[in-house]
C-alpha cells in the first residue's frame, strides 16, 4: 500500500508545487533590485537579495495605515459575522418556531442572487443611516451571510436533540444550552465560518472602494491597486505590495487549515 502511494504523493507535491510558483516568484521579485524583473527573460532568483523595497513601500507610502485598516476591519468582521451566524444557524437547525423553514428556503433562494445585484440598495441604506466613509458602513454587509447561516445550521443538525431535550429537563435555559453544549459542538464548524469571514473581509476590494472616500481609511486591496497605478514600472515594488497584502492570510490558512477542513468536510456529510 506504501509503494502505491508513492506515486500519488510525488504527483501531489509537484501539483502543490506548481500551484504555489507564482507566490514563490511574487516573494523572490520583491526581494530584487529595483529594475531587475525587468531584464528578459525575467530572472527566477534575485542576484542580490534585498529587503529596500519593503523598506521603501512602508516609508513612501500610508501601507502601515491601510494594514493596520485592513487587519482592525477584518478582525470585527470575523468577530461580528461569526457571532451572528452561528447563533442564527443554530435557531435554524434546533430552534422550533413559526415559518422556520419557510424562511430558511427564502434564506438559500437568495443564494441566487449575487453579491454585486446587492451593493446598490445596501449603499442606499447606508447612506441614509449616515454610514457612507465609516468603517461601520464597510461592516455592514459582514453582520450576517446566508451562506455563513447555512453552513452552521447543516453542522448543527447532527447535535443529538436526546442531549438538548436532557438539559431543558434539567433546567437549563436555552442561552445556556447554546453556550455549554452547542458552542463546543460547534467548534470546527466556527473556525472555518471565522476563516472564511477573515479572507473575505481582508480580500474585499469592491465594497470598501465604493462606501468610502477618504484615502486615510482605505484598505490594503485598495492600497494595492493605486501603488499599481501609481508605480506602474516598478514591478519589486508591486510585488513588495502584494507579499505584504498576501502573507497574513496566507499565514491565518495555513495555520488552521486543520480545523478549516474538518469544518468543510464534517458539514457536508451532516443534515
Amino acid at each position: 500500500m506504501r509503494r502505491r502511494a508513492i506515486p500519488v504523493n510525488v504527483a501531489m507535491w509537484l501539483l502543490g508545487l506548481f500551484a504555489m510558483t507564482p507566490l514563490l516568484w511574487m516573494l523572490s521579485v520583491s526581494l530584487m533590485q529595483p529594475g531587475e524583473a525587468a531584464h528578459f527573460p525575467p530572472p527566477l532568483l534575485p542576484a542580490r537579495p534585498t529587503v529596500q523595497n519593503y523598506v521603501t513601500l512602508f516609508a513612501t507610502t500610508d501601507m502601515a495605515r491601510f494594514f493596520l485598516n485592513s487587519l482592525a476591519l477584518a478582525t470585527l468582521a470575523t468577530l461580528i459575522s461569526t457571532t451572528f451566524n452561528v447563533m442564527a444557524g443554530y435557531a435554524f437547525a434546533k430552534l422550533d418556531f413559526r415559518g422556520r423553514d419557510a424562511l430558511f428556503r427564502w434564506l438559500l433562494a437568495a443564494l441566487v442572487i449575487p453579491a454585486q445585484v446587492a451593493m446598490i440598495p445596501l449603499f442606499l441604506l447606508c447612506k441614509e443611516l449616515g454610514l457612507v466613509n465609516s468603517f461601520a458602513g464597510v461592516l455592514a454587509p459582514s453582520i450576517a451571510t446566508v451562506f455563513g447561516i447555512f453552513l452552521v445550521r447543516q453542522y448543527a443538525l447532527a447535535i443529538p436533540d436526546e442531549l438538548l431535550e436532557a438539559a431543558r429537563i434539567d433546567g437549563a435555559s436555552e442561552w445556556r444550552i447554546f453556550r455549554s453544549i452547542a458552542l463546543p459542538a460547534l467548534t470546527p464548524i466556527l473556525v472555518t465560518l471565522a476563516t472564511f469571514a477573515f479572507l473575505a473581509s481582508w480580500s474585499d476590494f469592491l465594497w470598501p472602494l465604493i462606501i468610502l472616500n477618504d484615502t486615510a481609511k482605505q484598505t490594503l486591496p485598495i492600497a494595492l491597486a493605486n501603488l499599481s497605478r501609481e508605480h506602474v514600472q516598478d514591478f519589486e515594488l508591486m510585488m513588495a505590495g502584494a507579499v505584504v497584502t498576501l502573507a497574513p492570510v496566507l499565514l491565518l490558512f495555513l495555520a488552521l487549515q486543520r480545523y478549516y477542513l474538518s469544518g468543510l468536510l464534517a458539514g457536508s456529510v451532516k443534515g
